[in-house]
């Protein structure tokens, strides 16, 4: 018993202080890819397979057949797909169309801003108090609706000579197979577990993963792309600012919608932490397979997710506050 203990001890610490290792993967990757850039493209190659484990780990731990159970809270599960799919993509219209005139830009944000996160979002709702059997459920349900409703996005809210660009071929490839095979074998994962107690242990043993995966990620992000990062900063201003005035908003409109909903305070607190986390690592692979021209969109992603990092990490003690 005492080991067993010990081992969940270990990971919920390990959860509790993610914020850390995140925050040195980042400047440990920024560092060593400023001073001493590696030289071929051994890393950037190495984020396709590290996102592909990482999206398998976490799709085997969002636990896809809760769907049910989500559908069943249809109250809930409303005001979460009002705020995500309809409130936030005229958030993010709205403000990309006072601030961002370069439509390369604007693309960046559209595709990171308008996709709800499915991973660290729950377990920042944990931190701040939130309903996390709730976000737990929710989590498939948003995963599949953006999905379904990205490509639309996109179609809708990008210039069209960007949308002329796009290497459909090339993104629905990644889309494959760093997005859409993961989620499959994660659904194998989950059904055949239900079924063989060993395949059932592993998936509980992978929930030590999501963490250092992402870590892992987030390092090899930063070593291989820091010079693009940092030669991008002077331009990114815009987008930064868009960034910075979305963690601001988001909570705001989605507690005003969990309370139009009549929702309690802890659902709320989910709503506001779905709202203001978005998945960057999803989408990431999709803007790592786009040309030349459109590179720029992944050092907004990146911007994206750390300037959210930040926002997650007030949002824990803010929230709690905000929505009482």
């Amino acid at each position: 018993m005492f080991p067993a203990y010990s081992a969940e001890a270990a990971r919920l610490a390990l959860e509790k202080y993610q914020v850390v290792v995140y925050l040195v993967a980042v400047a440990a990757g920024l560092g060593i890819g400023l001073s001493a850039p590696p030289s071929g493209a051994a890393p950037e190659w190495l984020i396709w397979p590290l996102l592909a484990a990482l999206l398998y780990v976490t799709f085997t731990q969002t636990h896809l057949g809760t769907i049910g159970r989500a559908l069943g809270d249809r109250r809930f599960l409303a005001v979460m797909l009002v705020v995500n799919f309809l409130l936030v993509p005229i958030l993010v219209w709205g403000l990309t169309r006072l601030l961002i005139d370069d439509p390369v830009l604007a693309l960046g944000v559209f595709l990171v801003l308008l996709v709800p996160c499915t991973d660290w979002f729950i377990s920042f709702s944990q931190l701040g108090r939130a309903d996390v059997p709730r976000a737990i459920a929710a989590a498939p349900v948003l995963l599949l609706g953006q999905i379904l409703l990205l490509p639309i996005y996109l179609w809708l809210f990008t210039a069209s000579d960007i949308r002329a660009e796009l290497p459909v071929a090339a993104m629905l490839g990644a889309f494959v197979l760093v997005i859409l095979v993961p989620l499959l074998a994660a659904w194998f994962t989950d059904v055949g577990g239900r079924r063989h107690p060993l395949l059932r242990r592993g998936t509980q043993a992978m929930a030590w993963l999501p963490v250092p995966l992402l870590a892992a990620v987030l390092f090899t992000i930063m070593l291989s792309h820091a010079p693009r990062v940092i030669g991008d900063v002077a331009g990114l201003w815009p987008v930064a600012i868009v960034f910075l005035l979305y963690v601001l908003m988001a909570p705001w409109v989605a507690a005003a919608a969990g309370h139009l909903g009549g929702l309690d305070v802890a659902a709320r607190r989910t709503v506001a932490f779905s709202a203001g986390s978005r998945n960057s690592f999803m989408v990431l692979p999709i803007a790592l397979a786009l040309p030349a021209g459109l590179q720029p969109v992944v050092a907004v992603i990146i911007l994206q997710s750390l300037i959210e990092l930040f926002g997650l990490i007030a949002y824990t003690r803010l929230i709690p506050v905000w929505i009482r």
